[in-house]
C-alpha cells in the first residue's frame, strides 16, 4: 500500500510540473518564417492572393489526394474564401483574406476545424529588395491553456515552421520560374 501511495504521490508532483510549466507559455504564439524570392512583389503577391493557386505550393495540399476544396466569396484579394475537408494531416477548417495590399500584404482569417479547433490569423508580406522580393509568412493566434500543457511536450513552432519553410520554398521556385519565363 505504502508503494502505491508513493507511486500515486510522484504521479501527481509530475503532473504539478506539466500544469507548472504549462503556465509559463505565452498566451499568444507566433511563427514565422522568410525567404528571399529572385522576383518583383506582384509576381509573388499573385500566388498568395489566389486561392485557386494555392494547390501549387501550399505544403499542405498534397496531403491528402482526396482533399475536398471550395471557393466562395471574391475570386481573388478581400472576400476570397478557401475550405478544406480532409484526412487527418489536413484536418478541417476555412480560411478567408481580410486584407490585401497589392503587392506587400495578404492577411488571412484562418480557422481550423479538426483535429483541433483553432482560429489564428495568416500574414504575409512582401517588401522589395534590392531587384528580389523579401517574403515573411507569420501565424499568430491565441494559445488556450490546454495548448500550453501540449507546448511543454511538442515544439509547435518546429512542427509548423518546416511546413512553412516548404511552402515559401515552392513560391520561390514559382515566382523565380515566371521571372525567368518572363510572364
Amino acid at each position: 500500500m505504502q508503494v502505491l501511495a508513493i507511486i500515486l504521490g510522484l504521479l501527481v508532483l509530475a503532473i504539478l510540473i506539466i500544469l507548472a510549466i504549462a503556465a509559463t507559455k505565452p498566451a499568444i504564439f507566433s511563427i514565422q518564417r522568410t525567404t528571399d524570392v529572385d522576383a518583383d512583389p506582384d509576381t509573388v503577391f499573385s500566388l498568395i492572393n489566389d486561392f485557386h493557386n494555392w494547390r501549387d505550393w501550399s505544403p499542405w495540399e498534397a496531403l491528402d489526394p482526396d482533399l475536398k476544396r471550395k471557393m466562395s466569396g471574391a475570386s481573388t484579394g478581400r472576400g476570397a474564401v478557401y475550405e478544406w475537408d480532409g484526412n487527418k494531416k489536413v484536418g478541417s477548417g476555412r480560411m478567408e483574406i481580410t486584407e490585401a495590399v497589392a503587392p506587400n500584404k495578404v492577411v488571412i482569417k484562418l480557422d481550423f476545424l479538426k483535429p483541433f479547433e483553432a482560429h489564428n490569423e495568416a500574414r504575409f508580406t512582401m517588401e522589395p529588395r534590392a531587384g528580389k522580393t523579401r517574403l515573411n509568412w507569420e501565424m499568430t493566434g491565441p494559445s488556450p491553456f490546454m495548448s500550453k500543457v501540449m507546448q511543454v511536450f511538442m515544439n509547435f513552432d518546429k512542427m509548423v515552421g518546416k511546413d512553412f519553410e516548404k511552402g515559401l520554398a515552392s513560391i520561390k521556385a514559382i515566382a523565380e520560374r515566371k521571372r525567368l519565363a518572363g510572364s
